[in-house]
C-alpha cells in the first residue's frame, strides 16, 4: 500500500490536554489543519483539565468559528494530571465500535510543522514492529530540543547528580538525554509532547498510569510497552515546535528557574518504586543525594554558576524515599 493510500485509510485520534492555556491550544489546533488534508480520518479531542478560566469558552468558540469539524472539546470535572487527561479521551475511543489505529499525544504548547504528524504515520507504516514513535521537538528558530531518551537508572542518577566530565564520559551509555540523533533510530522513550502510539500497545499494556500527576508518565508507559515487546523510535522527519514550559509551569532553561513542584518528586519516586522496587529506590535516592552534594561543594570551590532550581537538594531530601516511602501505595 502506498504512503498516500495508507494515510487516507489510517484512523488517528489526537489528544491534547489543556490546562489554562487556551491560546496555545488554539494555535496547536491551527497547525493541524494541513495534516487533516493528508489524513482525512484524523480526529482531535481536546480535554480540559478543569481549568477554571475561560479555556472551555475560548476553545469552543475557536472550533465553531473556524469550522474545525474534526475537533471536539471534552471538559473534565477535575484536574487529574497529564495521564488522566489523556485517558479521558483515549478510553472511550478504544471502547468504541471503530477504535482508532493510532493515538497521538500532543502538548498544547506545540505547533506541528507541516507534515509533522504524517511523517510519524509514514514511519509506522514502514516499521510495523514499532509500537511508539516520537517527533523531533524543536525551538521556534528550528534548533533541536532533546526528545529521545534512555531509561532512568542508578547509573544515570550518578551522572546527573555528580556532573563530572570524566564520570559522564564513563557513563555516556546511561545518560538519560544523549545528544540529539540526526537519523531515525530506536530509543528507550520519547517525549510525551508528541508521541504516536499504536492501538495494539494499549491493548497489551493498558492506559497510562493515572497515579502520575505530571512527569515520568510517558517514561513509565514506554517502559511497559518495551517489556511487552514493543520498540520505541525517534523520528526526526516529524518536526514539532515545543514552547518548553508553557503548559507545565516549569520554566525552560532559558529563563529563571522555578522551584520544582512536589508532584515532580512524587512522580520520580513512583517510577522507581513501581518499576524497580523500594530497595533500588532507596539506593538511587541515596546515590543522587551524595553525588549532588559533592557537585555543590565543587561548584562553590570552583566558583561555578548555580543553574539548579531553588532549594533542589533540600526538596529532594524532604521528598526522598526514606522519608516518603509510606505515602506510595502501588496498585
Amino acid at each position: 500500500m502506498s504512503d498516500n493510500k495508507y494515510q487516507e485509510n489510517a484512523s488517528v485520534l489526537i489528544v491534547i490536554v489543556n490546562y489554562r492555556t487556551p491560546e496555545l491550544t488554539i494555535a496547536c489546533l491551527e497547525s493541524l489543519t494541513t495534516e487533516i488534508e493528508s489524513c482525512p480520518n484524523l480526529q482531535v479531542v481536546v480535554t480540559d483539565n478543569n481549568s477554571g478560566d475561560r479555556s472551555v469558552e475560548l476553545i469552543s468558540e475557536a472550533i465553531a468559528k473556524k469550522q474545525w469539524h474534526w475537533a471536539t472539546l471534552m471538559p473534565l470535572n477535575v484536574n487529574g494530571g497529564f495521564a488522566a487527561g489523556n485517558n479521558a479521551a483515549i478510553r472511550p475511543a478504544l471502547n468504541s465500535e471503530e477504535p482508532p489505529d493510532y493515538i497521538l499525544l500532543l502538548n498544547p504548547d506545540t505547533v506541528v510543522r507541516p507534515g509533522g504528524a504524517i511523517e510519524l504515520l509514514k514511519f509506522m507504516h514502514h516499521n510495523p514492529q514499532v509500537g511508539i514513535a516520537g517527533s523531533r521537538l524543536e525551538n521556534p528558530d528550528g534548533s533541536p530540543q532533546r526528545s529521545a531518551f534512555r531509561f532512568h537508572s542508578i547509573l544515570s542518577e550518578i551522572n546527573s547528580g555528580l556532573r563530572l566530565g570524566i564520570i559522564s564520559r564513563l557513563l555516556s551509555s546511561w545518560v538519560v538525554a544523549p545528544p540529539v540523533p540526526k537519523n531515525a533510530c530506536q530509543v528507550d522513550w520519547v517525549a510525551g509532547a508528541s508521541m504516536l502510539i499504536r492501538r495494539e500497545v494499549f491493548d497489551r499494556v493498558g492506559l497510562m498510569d493515572e497515579a502520575y500527576f505530571l512527569y515520568y508518565e510517558e517514561v513509565d508507559f514506554c517502559l511497559q510497552a518495551n517489556r511487552a515487546g514493543y520498540s520505541c523510535c525517534y523520528v526526526p522527519a516529524s518536526r514539532v515546535v515545543h514552547l518548553v514550559g508553557q503548559s507545565s509551569g516549569i520554566d525552560s532553561a532559558k529563563t529563571k528557574k522555578n522551584r520544582l513542584p512536589r508532584y515532580w518528586f512524587e512522580s520520580r519516586q513512583r517510577y522507581f518504586l513501581k518499576n524497580h522496587g523500594w530497595l533500588y529506590t532507596v539506593a538511587v535516592d541515596l546515590v543522587w543525594t551524595i553525588c549532588h552534594s559533592l557537585w555543590r561543594l565543587r561548584r562553590v570551590l570552583q566558583n561555578k554558576p548555580n543553574t539548579d532550581p531553588p532549594k533542589l537538594l533540600e526538596d529532594f531530601v524532604r521528598h526522598s524515599s526514606w522519608f516518603k516511602l509510606s505515602r506510595f501505595k502501588l496498585n
